[in-house]
């Protein structure tokens, strides 16, 4: 089965023989693959209202477990935004009523931030629609194929842990 990276490399090859082509045949791919997962994500939140930046904070409100809250700190690490983003991000979902801050009972200085069940419904609604896309976007994989790919994958990441 060809694709259009197929077409960019035997394309470049005849240009620039000189020269390996082997990453832009994985990475002009992933490139692509992100392009439509980016579009699938953005259907599947916006379809219960979220933004994508909204689903990232609430999203790591909802995988810390109940009582579902988490300094800004800890926000700030699990989404890779800086604080003033962040600050601006929980002010934003406060209004909405996805979240509340309350203060940190081990520190009399610092807040947490905590998911409501308004925004535990969001985001969990969000995260069911944005689980059926990407099952549609793996659908032509086997299982085993899925987990190879991911384990082919995880190398790729490491470095940027």
């Amino acid at each position: 089965m060809r694709d259009e990276v197929d077409e960019l490399v035997e394309a470049w090859a005849r240009e620039r023989p000189d020269l390996d082509l082997a990453p832009v045949e994985v990475f002009s791919r992933i490139t692509r693959l992100a392009r439509h997962l980016d579009l699938a994500r953005r259907d599947a939140y916006s379809a219960h209202q979220v933004e994508p930046w909204e689903f990232d904070v609430l999203a790591a409100l909802r995988r810390a477990g109940a009582p579902y809250e988490l300094s800004p700190s800890r926000l700030l690490r699990e989404t890779l935004v800086t604080s003033g983003t962040m600050t601006n991000r929980v002010d934003r979902l406060t209004a909405r009523g996805f979240v509340e801050r309350y203060p940190d009972p081990g520190d009399r200085r610092g807040v947490l931030v905590r998911l409501t069940p308004e925004g535990r419904a969001a985001v969990d609604g969000a995260f069911e629609s944005l689980l059926a896309a990407e099952r549609t976007l793996i659908e032509s994989l086997s299982a085993a194929d899925r987990r190879q790919l991911a384990t082919l994958l995880r190398p790729l990441m490491a470095p940027f842990r």
